[in-house]
């Protein structure tokens, strides 16, 4: 059994969560490579600290919470940021669907690059939470413990997140807007 140390068990819980661990820390991260580091350090992390998981909580949320820190302390390290262009390449999004429209590609390739743009430009606070429930659809309850804070916590901080996401992205449009005109 894994929380017993017995490697091969947690070997089948790497094989079970990384893909998920992956895709989750591409979101925050914004680089493929900085996430699969990220993923790295979290599952070598959680094997030392194994005998730490109380069995209150999923094994998936225990872990997530564990790279969710390992991400924000390499974000802080970093601090300098990736443009949305090299982050796009380097993460290898947007695949192109071969029966769309010839302009349905490049239309949703700016908004994508819209909404990560306004996504940056929110508080670190705003930008999880809603990286966490509107892209990874996690539950209020996940969030709350992955990040440590109430539920009540979670659904206030969840609007003031949408309502600062709205705003920015009326400004992101007006300014394209007035550029155009």
């Amino acid at each position: 059994m894994a929380l017993a140390g017995d490697r091969a068990a947690f070997g089948q819980l790497v094989h079970r969560y990384q893909d998920r661990l992956f895709a989750s820390m591409l979101q925050v991260t914004g680089s493929a490579d900085d996430a699969e580091d990220v993923v790295q350090d979290a599952f070598v992390r959680a094997f030392v600290k194994l005998h730490t998981f109380q069995r209150q909580s999923q094994f998936f949320t225990w872990l997530y919470r564990i790279a969710f820190n390992s991400a924000l302390s390499r974000r802080r390290r970093k601090r300098n940021t990736v443009s949305l262009e090299h982050a796009r390449e380097s993460a290898g999004l947007e695949p192109i669907d071969k029966v769309e429209a010839p302009d349905a590609s490049m239309i949703r390739d700016d908004r994508v690059q819209t909404v990560r743009s306004a996504l940056d430009q929110l508080t670190e606070d705003h930008r999880v939470i809603l990286v966490l429930r509107e892209m990874q659809d996690c539950a209020y309850e996940d969030i709350a413990e992955i990040l440590e804070i109430s539920i009540g916590t979670v659904r206030s901080r969840l609007s003031r997140a949408r309502a600062a996401l709205k705003l920015v992205l009326e400004e992101i449009l007006a300014q394209e807007e007035s550029q155009r005109g």
